[in-house]
């Protein structure tokens, strides 16, 4: 079932803000593309997965792409306390920093757009382009009751059937991400499920994104943006496309005739996706970025204290936690990561993760 260490890929490991471990893969050539992944997948099984695995190959030849497992799930931390927003904010922006690109392209599916639109509209400096599938920015009035009751079901269903050999339970999600899936492609999906997180996570992580919303945010996005939707979405209805594609400037909306969250590789709607999204990357390519090293050569050899706080910082201590542990003020613990930033050539919120990247690294 795994493809861990494929030769497409290489897998590799950073820290967000708050020391917790993220994994990230990345594999194909061309321009940067970061992709945020619907909750339901987990980077050693993504290959085989029926409803991304085509579109991780077919992406792959048109792009560099860097997918990661969201804290909480796959090969990332599952004992996670914060599942905030901004807590994800601060996985993607470490992510991109491990991966060495200083500008990317941002792509989100499912669960995953709330991210990359706050990263968007906070970042225009660093994204190139904004690609949205089968996913939303929040809850609207006239579908927050209807959603409430089926959020409530589902959490029944988590806490009920995510871990019992019969998978009659996990059943509903599968029917609702690829109801036009084969028996045996389904009952993949049901198995896949309690690999991906524990259910305690997917029930604390579905209520936080819940009462996210980033909808007023979307009028101040300025990147080239495309909005695929499938009309048959069950786990996110169209509607939640189309008005996407209303509130962002000069967005364009692309209807897909499939009742799935993505289109399966033998659906006229896929060759319609893969498509739209290369002739939208298509300008990127012109001027590659090139990735960025994780950091220059430091300009001085970094001290052994200094060498010795990120090992600390690599292991996911805060400032005052590395303070206490060596004996010293919060002040100096931070005087001597300024300095390490500045020997690294970094800056920035992402600069903590960017250094121990580059640590680890060399």
């Amino acid at each position: 079932m795994s493809r861990l260490g494929d030769s497409r890929e290489k897998v590799r490991f950073c820290r967000g803000l708050d020391g917790v471990k993220i994994a990230f893969a990345v594999h194909g050539n061309g321009p940067p593309v970061i992709l945020g992944k619907f909750w339901i997948s987990h980077i050693q099984y993504d290959w085989d997965d029926p409803t991304i695995g085509h579109l991780l190959a077919a992406l792959g030849r048109v792009a560099t792409v860097v997918r990661f497992d969201e804290r909480g799930y796959g090969l990332s931390d599952w004992e996670v306390e914060d599942l905030s927003l901004e807590a994800r904010l601060g996985d993607l922006e470490a992510v991109a920093a491990a991966a060495g690109f200083d500008r990317y392209a941002l792509m989100a599916m499912g669960q995953a757009g709330q991210v990359a639109i706050s990263h968007a509209a906070q970042h225009p400096d660093l994204v190139t382009r904004l690609v949205l599938s089968g996913t939303y920015a929040g809850v609207t009035d006239e579908y927050r009751a209807t959603f409430e009751e089926y959020f409530a079901t589902l959490v029944q269903i988590v806490r009920f059937g995510w871990t019992l050999p019969d998978s009659r339970f996990r059943r509903v999600f599968s029917e609702s991400i690829a109801p036009g899936a084969t028996e045996r492609q389904k009952r993949w999906i049901d198995d896949l499920q309690p690999r991906v997180t524990g259910q305690d996570t997917a029930i604390s992580a579905a209520r936080v994104r819940q009462k996210t919303d980033v909808m007023h945010l979307l009028g101040e996005l300025s990147v080239p943006t495309l909005v695929l939707h499938t009309r048959g979405n069950r786990m996110t209805p169209f509607e939640q496309g189309r008005l996407m594609a209303a509130h962002i400037p000069h967005a364009r909306l692309v209807p897909l005739e499939s009742e799935n969250m993505t289109p399966l590789v033998n659906e006229p709607a896929w060759r319609l996706w893969l498509q739209e999204v290369t002739k939208f990357l298509a300008p990127d390519r012109v001027t590659t970025p090139t990735p960025a090293p994780l950091g220059p050569e430091p300009v001085d050899p970094l001290t052994e204290r200094e060498i010795e706080l990120l090992h600390l910082v690599a292991d996911g201590l805060t400032n005052s936690e590395i303070a206490e542990r060596l004996a010293i003020s919060a002040r100096t613990v931070e005087r001597h990561l300024s300095n390490v930033y500045r020997k690294l050539h970094l800056s920035g919120k992402a600069a903590r993760a960017a250094a121990v990247a580059h640590f680890l690294k060399n």
